[in-house]
């Protein structure tokens, strides 16, 4: 673990000392060195369970492949903001930096974190630098109003799970990962405990976003920069999924009995925000929504409480992570052509810009879960848990499936196909920069084909 957090902590001095000329292309090297070192995690993942560095940081095959996705992100992230961060002055291109590596930080010592407190710290620590991208360097005026949106929604909800933790630690005398799995299990039968079970769980569901907690979503991914979009889309809503794996080996005995509304709105979210999806005009907003409906699947995996239904949490989650970064890259390559998120106003690229469309066709195959992708796995492996749980869930989840397919298809033949309008014909080549980004980001996805159990988790 150190291998990695101190060449991050050590490039926050390198973004300040080094000369301007040389800032951008030493912090993407630094960052893809960090990147590289962070494979070996997968070496050191063991069935029998923790690798660890201590008693506070550790990695399993549940946290690995979340912390290298968390890795791999920053050099893609200083790759795509490259172009519209130029005219900025070198102090904001400075700060700016700094506060990725530093979202950075926060998300490898959540993730490697094994007390319970250590992860809530810095899941809650990741508010203030995401905040203060979208704060700052936003596209719209409305960027105020979506910071307090994501600030307000994520703290209120998260004070609950912070005193569910206490009352954890009174019952069972430790918040260690480690020992906690071997603690007799809690006896809940109170009103009280309901109301316990739903606290510890409340957090993580806004910050996937459950739909009906969704509304802050939408507004960050339009009004954020290009790296505050793919952070979050990538990372941020992992950490949701990843603390509901957490916490349900603790919270089992109530499980069973208070999942069943939660799951019941999880499908009902993947229907109703594909419905929203298939009738957006602007670009941004179309792919929140997909990550929405995208990350109800992955709540009903994680409740259903499965070894199918976990494993398939965590590979959709990693390829979700891939692919929607990747979405977000190609709106921007889009947004800084033409000067618009407008569906409406985008047509006809393909004509232009043909090797871009190629990348276009890729990343909307995958987020339809073509096969043999790891989407289509993680898709697969929770319907048939959810279909195997119950038989009435399969309406719902082939529905879903259906305008998945439709409104990804829908975003393909809108921007790329039809003849071009006239005022975009002279739109400046797509550069090697914006083509390199977009291979980072698809052909891992790919490499996963080949080896899935790299994501499958505690199923590996």
């Amino acid at each position: 673990m150190l291998k990695v957090l101190v060449p991050i902590l050590m490039l926050i001095p390198t973004i300040w000392l080094t000369p301007s000329k040389w800032l951008w292309s030493l912090s993407l090297t630094q960052s893809l060195l960090i990147a590289q070192v962070s494979f070996t995690w997968f070496q050191a993942t063991s069935q029998a369970g923790w690798t660890t560095l201590n008693s506070y940081m550790a990695t399993d095959p549940l946290s690995t492949p979340l912390l290298v996705l968390t890795c791999w992100l920053l050099p893609l992230m200083i790759l795509a903001s490259q172009h519209h961060m130029e005219t900025e002055p070198l102090s904001r291109q400075r700060a700016y930096l700094t506060l990725l590596t530093s979202l950075e930080l926060f998300l490898v010592l959540a993730f490697g974190a094994t007390e319970l407190i250590m992860f809530y710290l810095m899941f809650e620590a990741t508010l203030l630098p995401t905040l203060m991208i979208i704060t700052r360097w936003g596209n719209q005026a409305e960027r105020l109003n979506a910071g307090t949106y994501f600030l307000f929604y994520t703290l209120v909800t998260s004070l609950p799970l912070f005193v569910a933790l206490l009352f954890l630690q009174n019952t069972s005398g430790t918040l260690s990962l480690l020992p906690l799995l071997y603690v007799d299990p809690l006896s809940l039968t109170t009103h009280a405990h309901n109301l316990w079970w739903t606290g510890c769980l409340l957090a993580f569901l806004v910050k996937i976003p459950l739909y009906g907690f969704h509304l802050w979503l939408p507004k960050a991914h339009v009004e954020a920069p290009i790296a505050g979009s793919m952070i979050l889309a990538a990372v941020l809503l992992k950490l949701g999924g990843y603390g509901m794996m957490r916490m349900m080996l603790i919270l089992e005995p109530l499980t069973k009995v208070m999942s069943y509304p939660f799951i019941a709105l999880a499908l009902w979210g993947v229907v109703m925000a594909g419905s929203i999806c298939l009738r957006q005009t602007d670009l941004k907003a179309l792919i929140a929504y997909s990550s929405v409906s995208h990350m109800g699947l992955v709540v009903a995996g994680i409740l259903i409480q499965t070894p199918w239904g976990f494993t398939g949490a965590l590979i959709l989650m990693i390829a979700h992570g891939l692919t929607s970064s990747a979405l977000f890259c190609l709106a921007n390559t889009n947004y800084e052509r033409i000067h618009s998120r407008s569906i409406l106003l985008a047509r006809g690229l393909r004509m232009v810009l043909p090797l871009m469309a190629a990348w276009w066709l890729y990343a909307t195959l995958a987020n339809l879960a073509l096969p043999p992708l790891p989407n289509l796995m993680g898709e697969l492996m929770i319907l048939s848990s959810m279909i195997n749980w119950s038989f009435l869930t399969t309406p719902l989840a082939g529905v879903g499936i259906l305008i998945t397919a439709s409104y990804s298809m829908y975003l393909f033949i809108t921007t790329q196909r039809g003849p071009l309008p006239s005022h975009l014909i002279a739109l400046y080549p797509s550069h090697s920069r914006e083509h390199l980004t977009m291979a980072l980001h698809l052909l891992p996805l790919t490499l996963l084909t080949f080896k899935p159990r790299l994501a499958s988790g505690w199923a590996q």
